[in-house]
């Protein structure tokens, strides 16, 4: 998996996307969340679901399903107050892809087993033909070593440069082109 940094940083580009209108501290604490939560699924290992298993890793948590239903959840939850067709749109569209960005980029890591995006009509477990990302450890104790470094390391060059890149592009987009 990636780091929650990780996770954090691409949902806080995701985030440059959208109107400062339906921006604030809420919306970028819930987008980080939602980027995150998929890797609730390793509290599953303490229940003795094996990785490999529907719940387990990497399982229906990362699928695109999830993503929907969180993206849809977290709006309605918190931000059920004068939501219009648009904003509702918006704010699912916004936790749905940071949910689901979680996915991507593990699918993008050099270990486990796959991401299994299409849970819970396909389990098979996926990734990217390209994955430059180092496998973040589990737990953080091992995430604060050699490791752990060279992980930060990795989603620097390849999660940060990317994210700033996208960032900028979508400045200019709305400066010259959305006026």
């Amino acid at each position: 998996m990636a780091s929650a940094f990780g996770h954090a940083i691409a949902s806080a580009a995701l985030g440059k996307t959208f109107s400062s209108t339906l921006t604030s501290w809420k919306f970028w604490l819930l987008g980080a969340i939602c980027s995150i939560l998929p890797d609730a699924d390793v509290l599953a290992f303490k229940l003795g679901i094996a990785y490999k298993d529907f719940w387990g890793h990497r399982g229906f948590s990362h699928s695109l399903l999830f993503a929907l239903v969180t993206g849809t959840l977290v709006t309605f939850l918190f931000f059920r107050k004068n939501l219009t067709l648009a904003k509702s749109a918006a704010y699912i569209s916004y936790f749905s892809l940071a949910t689901a960005s979680h996915g991507l980029l593990d699918a993008m890591t050099s270990g486990g087993l796959g991401v299994a995006f299409f849970s819970p009509w396909n389990d098979t477990r996926y990734f990217l033909p390209w994955r430059p990302i180092k496998v973040s450890p589990i737990g953080v104790e091992s995430f604060f070593s050699e490791w752990g470094m060279k992980v930060i390391s990795s989603e620097l060059i390849w999660i940060g440069i990317p994210c700033v890149g996208y960032i900028i592009t979508i400045k200019l987009i709305k400066k010259y082109v959305i006026k």
